[in-house]
């Protein structure tokens, strides 16, 4: 019994054609070769386990390993440091056992983690459309995509073969990029060189279609090419505010479509606003720095009042803010939203995790004249051992420098800010840097 292994590259993937992929990695070995090759055996069974994203079979099939073929121990390793190349597993082990003139091979893989897939600016495509194209030629495609990997070049191949039939010859790119709605990463695919322009957007929902300031900001897409990830943070820094403050806490924005008419591209834009709620007020849990009264005081909504999430928001920062003046930079809140969709009313309940109160420890300074430095120290307002005004730090960065040096024949172009936490001890060292 004979062992080896594989594991995925990290950066510079060995770079394979589409079509060595929708082949198999072994185009040389093929069954009942007519002039075996010194030292090879035939191929009596192969073995594939450890995956729990792709059955047996579809690996098999990505490796073109066939039962019968003559078969090296260099055509197995070379197996496995394809399959390890290729995205979807993070390691790969084999082993096999030989007689005189057959092997039998055993691959063990392990599955690497995956990201959603992302389309930009393929207008003339559905995103099922693209994902089909996709599957017809990827053999190991499953809705979702590797980090990194040779199978990522194959996915845009087998996309360049659909525009294709659209008339367009371009090639496709692929990159890990932020997801514009999440926190999380996309593989997202790209159509190069593309300069089909934006030339009207057609919202579904009359509020987006009335809003000033959602009409104001249409130049920011139209008469630019097309991209579903610039719609999208359209969406998202321009659409969604308008929509929660005017308590449609639950608005939907579905995937941005695209009507193709020559060289014009109109945007259609699905939006689900859902119900308008109103306030029912929060539940507090966790605080005993501040009270219930003080708490409620700092979200600027009253029982009834329409629930303008933009509001509630800013009532979450207040809160933070007043705790941050008394010394509490630690200070966590987890609001749950409680729905009455009967109602259509909504409650908060908020848990709040206080954390230590912080006092002043050290101001370190760097990069000041002796002068320079003797006029920060005197304008600083929090003495050793007091208790530690965020607000007052926040205040001194905006004007208190500024003022300082009021007078002087030369500024300083940045400030670095660092505030050194000690949990432990509940102090707090300041430390600017004057560049």
């Amino acid at each position: 019994m004979t062992r080896g292994s594989s594991s995925g590259a990290t950066g510079a993937a060995l770079c394979l054609a589409c079509s060595i992929i929708l082949a198999g990695f072994l185009s040389r070995v093929c069954a009942a070769q007519a002039q075996p090759q010194a030292g090879a055996a035939r191929l009596d069974s192969i073995e594939i386990t450890g995956s729990l994203r792709f059955g047996a079979q579809q690996i098999v099939a990505a490796t073109g390993l066939h039962v019968g073929a003559q078969v090296t121990h260099e055509d197995l390793q070379k197996v496995a440091n394809d399959l390890a190349q290729l995205g979807p597993f993070s390691n790969v082990e084999y082993r096999y056992s030989s007689t005189d003139d057959s092997v039998r091979a055993e691959y063990q893989v392990t599955d690497a983690p995956e990201v959603p897939i992302g389309f930009d600016n393929f207008p003339w495509f559905t995103d099922d459309e693209l994902k089909a194209a996709i599957k017809s030629s990827v053999v190991l495609f499953d809705g979702a995509a590797p980090r990194h990997g040779t199978l990522l070049d194959a996915m845009s191949g087998a996309i360049e073969k659909l525009l294709v039939t659209r008339g367009v010859n371009a090639g496709v790119s692929h990159a890990l990029v932020a997801a514009p709605a999440s926190d999380g990463q996309i593989q997202q695919f790209r159509v190069e060189n593309f300069d089909m322009k934006i030339t009207s957007i057609e919202f579904s929902d009359a509020l987006a279609q009335s809003d000033r300031a959602v009409q104001a900001r249409l130049g920011d897409l139209i008469g630019e090419p097309f991209s579903r990830t610039a719609i999208e943070l359209f969406e998202v820094e321009q659409l969604r505010p308008v929509y929660i403050s005017h308590a449609f806490l639950r608005v939907r924005f579905g995937p941005p479509t695209a009507r193709v008419a020559g060289t014009s591209i109109t945007v259609i834009a699905p939006i689900e606003p859902g119900s308008a709620f109103a306030w029912d007020g929060v539940k507090w849990s966790g605080n005993s720095v501040m009270s219930m009264l003080e708490l409620g005081a700092l979200v600027p909504l009253h029982e009834g009042d329409p629930a303008d999430g933009m509001k509630v928001e800013s009532g979450w920062q207040a809160v933070r803010e007043a705790y941050m003046r008394r010394g509490y930079l630690d200070v966590a809140l987890n609001p749950t939203a409680q729905f009455d969709d009967a109602a259509k009313r909504v409650g908060y309940s908020v848990s709040v995790t206080e954390g230590p109160q912080y006092h002043m420890g050290k101001l370190v300074l760097t990069g000041l004249s002796i002068d320079g430095e003797r006029r920060i120290r005197a304008a600083w307002k929090i003495p050793p051992g007091a208790v530690f005004d965020n607000g007052i730090y926040e205040e001194f960065l905006s004007n208190g420098i500024t003022q300082a040096f009021t007078g002087l024949p030369f500024h300083y172009e940045k400030v670095g800010r660092f505030l050194q936490k000690d949990s432990g001890a509940a102090t707090v060292d300041v430390l600017l840097d004057f560049q």
